[in-house]
């Protein structure tokens, strides 16, 4: 199987609205104030969406992240994904810098899945 990337999502986030610590973890809730895709087939702004994170004692991050895209020529769609981070230092020095990190600093995945009623966009369906 070859992958191929089909966009890059990048958002602002505004300051984290703890919800607390509960039995599997303290939950914090980042909104997203601004964002934009970049891709060949698929490129537009994030128009609202947010991350309710749930940061565990294993040193890791449930991501549960859903935003809403508008493209370039104005469809609509939802984007969901989960995923895990590991706060390694990497990761904890770019947060407390208001920072970034680089591809191999962590281990992270996702696992992403837009949706659209748009036929413009139908090429992501499976058949």
């Amino acid at each position: 199987m070859e992958l191929i990337e089909e966009c890059v999502m990048k958002a602002v986030l505004k300051p984290p609205l703890a919800i607390g610590a509960g039995p599997i973890g303290t939950r914090m809730y980042y909104e997203v104030s601004e964002g934009e895709v970049t891709g060949e087939r698929l490129r537009g702004k994030v128009v609202s969406g947010g991350e309710w994170a749930l940061i565990s004692a294993d040193g890791f991050v449930r991501a549960d992240v859903r935003v809403q895209l508008e493209t370039h020529d104005g469809a609509f769609l939802y984007v969901q994904y989960v995923g895990l981070l590991e706060l390694n230092e990497a990761v904890m020095t770019a947060i407390a810098a208001d920072g970034g990190t680089d591809f191999d600093d962590q281990y992270f995945y996702t696992n992403p899945r837009f949706e659209t009623g748009d036929p413009r966009y139908a090429w992501g369906r499976a058949a």
